[in-house]
């Protein structure tokens, strides 16, 4: 992910469910020292230069987990927090291709696996991801089918 120069202004990002045609869902997991352990996370991250939220979402799916996908749909917008105008932009990607992740220097130890969403669901309850909009958008997408 390249980080935009200019002003500091807050990005949006943009977090995705990719669900393949069983259902199985792409999370991703990795080592977060300064938060205690592993965690697991949907594919994202912030916009680039240019970037339309739709685009920036494709581009992180395929980055971090090797998928495009052929249809997409928003789940949502949310603030990311209270402190900052930037957005977080919730999609589901369906009917995927699976080829290799793209990963940068500071994503080598992304490991991606295929969860059932009531397995990803459940794993958020138990607290097993950092960031919210990742159990988010697996609610989003569960509950609207």
């Amino acid at each position: 992910m390249s980080e935009i120069p200019g002003d500091g202004a807050a990005r949006d990002a943009s977090v995705v469910v990719a669900r393949d045609e069983s259902g199985l869902v792409a999370l991703l997991s990795a080592a977060f020292p300064r938060h205690g352990g592993e965690y697991l996370f949907l594919p994202g991250g912030r916009q680039e230069n240019g970037e339309t939220l739709v685009e920036c979402a494709r581009r992180e799916l395929e980055e971090e987990a090797g998928i495009t996908a052929a249809r997409w749909r928003p789940l949502g917008t949310y603030a990311i927090t209270l402190d900052t105008t930037a957005r977080v932009h919730l999609y589901e990607a369906r009917v995927l291709s699976a080829g290799p992740q793209r990963l940068t220097p500071t994503e080598q130890d992304f490991k991606l696996s295929w969860w059932p969403m009531a397995d990803a669901i459940e794993a958020a309850v138990e607290g097993r991801f950092l960031l919210p909009a990742g159990p988010l958008a697996l609610l989003l997408a569960d509950r609207t089918g």
